[in-house]
Formats: C-alpha cells, sequence, structure tokens
C-alpha cells in the first residue's frame, strides 16, 4: 500500500512504531508516543493500518463482574435477605404480620421468597429455621461476594455468579477488550520520509476549484467501486423478549420457574382439578388426544381418590359432579391444555412444603385459527402455596406484577372456574378501557385435599399472546409469528 493513501494518525503511528521495530505496543504507549489523548484516534489508526497490512493487531478480553445499581444499595445497607434475617433473629415475634409492618411491602414480599429458599419456614404466621447457622453462612457468603467486586469473572464462585445473575440489579457483566499492535516487514519498509503529515483534501469545494490550491492539494482517496454495507444488530424476537420479561419479574417477586412435559393424562390434565368428565372442553373438538401414547398408567390411588371426589364429593364435604368416574378416561393421553396440570403435579410431590413458583410455556387446544386465535400458544401462571394465604394476598400479588407490567390500573370482578373458590377475573386499564387479561382464584378442597395438600393455594393465569397484543398494539395475533423481517426490525425494544 503506498503512503500517500494513509491518513495522517496512521502515518504519525506508523511512524512512531518504525522507532522500536521489535516492540509490540499498548494502547496507553501508542497514545504517549504520539501525543494523542484520545484512545479512539488509536484504535482507529491501528485499524487503518492493519487493514492496510502495516501493522498487527492482538486482541484480548476480558469479563469483569461488578456491582449493579441495586447491588451498591445492598453492600451500603446490607442484602435484603441480610436485613430480613437480622429482623427474625433480633425480634421477639417474627410474624408475618409483624414483617410486614416492619419493611416496605415491595420488600417483604420478594424478601419471604429469598428466605424460603435459605430454608426460613413460616409456620403458623411465624417465621423459623431448622438450621439458622446454615442460613447464616449463606447470607455471609453472599455478602463476602458483593464485597470482593468488581473482580474478573473466573476468579469468582460460580454458583454464586449464577445466583446474582438471576436476580435483577445486583451485578452486571463488562466485558473488556485489549489491544496490542506491532509493526510487520511491510511497515518497515516504508521510508519515513512518506510518512510526514500532511493536509489532505477530503471534500471538494467551490471554494476549492475556484483557487488554484487544488492543483497543489494532496488528496484522501477513496474506492467507489466498493460495496457499502447497512449494519444490522441483532436482536431478541418481541415474543421471546416478553417472555424474558415476565420471567425477570417473577424472579424478581421471589418466585421460582417451573418447567414440565408438555404430554400429559386427562387424569393430572382435569380430574385432578375437579373439571367434570363430561366437561364440553374434554371433547375432541377442543384437545388433541394422542394415539401415541394413547394411555399412561396412574396408580389406583389417585385414580380412586378422583373417582371419590368427582362422584359424591369424598370427605371434603362437597356433593361432587354424580355419575360413575372412569379410570380409563382419567389414562387417555393428551397435550396439556394448560400449564397448571404441571402445577399441581408439583404440589402433589410437595404438598407440605410452601412455595411461590410459577410457568411461562405452550400449551395446546383445538382451536380454529383466526385474528384472536391459535391451536398452540403460551400461558402464564402463577402459584403461592403457604400457610395464611389468602385473597388479599392474591389480588396484591397481581396487582403488583400487572404494576411491573406496566399496568397500574388493575381491578377484579367475580367469575367461576371449576377448580378455584373464590375465583376472579382480571383486568387492566389500557387506553381508558378494562380489558380482561386472565383468572384467579384459591383452588378448591377437592383439587387439594386428595393431594394431601392442606395450605391454601393462589393461582392465577393469562395468555402471553394476548398480552403481547396489547403490549405491541396488534390487531392480529398471527403478526406474531410471521416472518416479516421489517415489522420484527421495527418493534419496540420490551
Amino acid at each position: 500500500m503506498e503512503a500517500n493513501a494513509l491518513l495522517n494518525p496512521e502515518r504519525r503511528m506508523l511512524r512512531t512504531m518504525q522507532q522500536k521495530e521489535a516492540v509490540e505496543w499498548s494502547l496507553s504507549e501508542i497514545l504517549t508516543a504520539c501525543e494523542w489523548t484520545d484512545q479512539a484516534v488509536a484504535v482507529g489508526a491501528g485499524h487503518g493500518l492493519t487493514n492496510a497490512g502495516l501493522v498487527k493487531t492482538s486482541e484480548t478480553s476480558s469479563v469483569t463482574v461488578r456491582l449493579d445499581h441495586e447491588g451498591l444499595k445492598a453492600k451500603e445497607s446490607g442484602l435484603l435477605e441480610q436485613r430480613l434475617w437480622n429482623w427474625i433473629s433480633n425480634t421477639s415475634e417474627p410474624t408475618m404480620a409483624n414483617l410486614q409492618a416492619a419493611f416496605e411491602r415491595h420488600e417483604a414480599g420478594p424478601g419471604v421468597g429469598l428466605l424460603k429458599r435459605l430454608g426460613v419456614q413460616l409456620e403458623n404466621g411465624a417465621f423459623h429455621s431448622q438450621n439458622p447457622a446454615d442460613v447464616t453462612a449463606r447470607i455471609e457468603a453472599r455478602t463476602a461476594f458483593l464485597n470482593v467486586l468488581p473482580c474478573a469473572e473466573e476468579e469468582l464462585d460460580q454458583d454464586l455468579l449464577g445466583h446474582f445473575k438471576s436476580r435483577r440489579g445486583l451485578i452486571e457483566s463488562v466485558v473488556t477488550t485489549s489491544r496490542t499492535w506491532k509493526i510487520t516487514p511491510a511497515g518497515k519498509n516504508i521510508p519515513e520520509q512518506e510518512l510526514q503529515e500532511k493536509q489532505l483534501i477530503t471534500e471538494i469545494t467551490t471554494e476549492l476549484l475556484q483557487s488554484d490550491a487544488w492543483k497543489e492539494a494532496e488528496y484522501r482517496p477513496f474506492d467507489v467501486t466498493l460495496e457499502s454495507t447497512t449494519p444490522r444488530t441483532g436482536r431478541s424476537h418481541p415474543m421471546q423478549a416478553l417472555i424474558e420479561r415476565v420471567r425477570s419479574i417473577f424472579l424478581e417477586m421471589g418466585f421460582s420457574e417451573l418447567v414440565d412435559d408438555y404430554v400429559q393424562t386427562a387424569g393430572w390434565n382435569m380430574d385432578a382439578l375437579f373439571i367434570p368428565q363430561d366437561h364440553p372442553a374434554r371433547e375432541m373438538q377442543d384437545t388433541f388426544y394422542l394415539d401415541n401414547p394413547k394411555s399412561i398408567e396412574i396408580s389406583k390411588d389417585l385414580t380412586d381418590a378422583w373417582g371419590a371426589i368427582h362422584e359424591h364429593g369424598g370427605d371434603t364435604g362437597s356433593v361432587g359432579w354424580g355419575g360413575a368416574f372412569s379410570a380409563e378416561t382419567s389414562q387417555k393421553g393428551l397435550l396439556r391444555t394448560h400449564t397448571t396440570v404441571n402445577t399441581i403435579q408439583y404440589l402433589a410431590n410437595n404438598p407440605k412444603q410452601a412455595c411461590r413458583v410459577f410457568s411461562v410455556d405452550r400449551v395446546f387446544r383445538k382451536e380454529a385459527i383466526d385474528r384472536t386465535h391459535l391451536p398452540e400458544f403460551h400461558q402464564i401462571e402463577g402459584i403461592i402455596m403457604e400457610e395464611g394465604a389468602n385473597l388479599q394476598m392474591l389480588v396484591t400479588t397481581l396487582k403488583t406484577f400487572y404494576a411491573k407490567m406496566g399496568y397500574p390500573e388493575v381491578r377484579v370482578r367475580p367469575a367461576y372456574f371449576p377448580y378455584t373458590e373464590p375465583s376472579l377475573e382480571i383486568e387492566v386499564k389500557w387506553r381508558g378501557k378494562w380489558l380482561e387479561l386472565g383468572g384467579a382464584g384459591i383452588f378448591r378442597p377437592e383439587v387439594t385435599e386428595p393431594l394431601g395438600i392442606s395450605s391454601p393455594v393462589l393461582a392465577w393465569g393469562m395468555g402471553l399472546e394476548r398480552l403481547a397484543m396489547l403490549v405491541l398494539d396488534l390487531d392480529d395475533i398471527r403478526q406474531l409469528y410471521i416472518s416479516d423481517l421489517e415489522w420484527l426490525r421495527n418493534q419496540p425494544v420490551l
């Protein structure tokens, strides 16, 4: 490459590097030797020289973990779980009611969820732990983790790193790229006199042409035959971005995510939820029944318990649905019609352990495709099971969730669902109108008692696509799944 094609910063950098040909120059050394203060000038000059084959660039990247805005607050005043645990350890009556009075509402809910995952239990309205020393040690380990930041990612405890990455705003990872430059044989061979800095003309103006200065001027060369590129950056699909937003809100509120199988039995999908076996939703026109597996075995104890509940209410005090219950119908294989089927199995496997879980996953119903319906869609679901859970807690949780989604005006009204009582429909205010976005309620005894669940179970759910239509201002749900790249590029970042 000819030296007259180089820009002045490139000439200065190459001339400087020729003075020490064997040296690998760092950014700070280049800035000092070239008398520059702007590192962008040095990086740009090095890039141009590298493209010309006159300099070789070496890059190394490192990841540093540092405190984010919530982490800085936690370092100053303590982690949320640490402050709550200190209060529980030092108060004479560590009850839920006293905790809610001592802490702000936005701290009490998520904080209780964090403590439960540390082994702190809430029984009869009071907090206690079987192993308080372990709770203290784990909280101290988390505090120590934050105190060593900033730190290189590979030097940190990976389990604690994963924990804090799942919590919003506590830490952030910063990628740092370091560059060094070394002159090549081609760069050494360019005479120093050809690297003298000159004023280059980069734009032909009327004033220049009206004088004779253009005859002696040196012009920057441009290759007009090269194709120009349009840079495009990658981004998440709006649906995936919305899923991640919902997921982050639930995690922030102290919930754990539940993921399970699409293929289920009619027993778990419907019978366990006290949906009568002659309900219209069970018909082929609403449910995808499978040929393989056509039937999935369920223990006789379960089908007997469900049968008693459906036929005469069992020991719950209910009168049931009447009629004969079919264990064979319970064992039919199907694609789940809601995510509650997985939640009820989780509760059945952990009937005594308080929990807050959520799922954002696919469900299937035999719907005709139109502007508001699809046969495959996503359902958002949240569950709280703990002693003392009540309707007020459910409504407060719903309002908190939707406020974090950007809909502060929320109301509920009575509704009917086969497996909850009382049942509610959730409405949010959008553009001056109330829109129904989901259902909620407390599981009926006919659902919980056969599975050995004694604590109240609060539940709510909604369709993700319906929320997406609201957030993205869509009139047709099918737009979400059309490969329209221009439309996707123009969607807002959620």
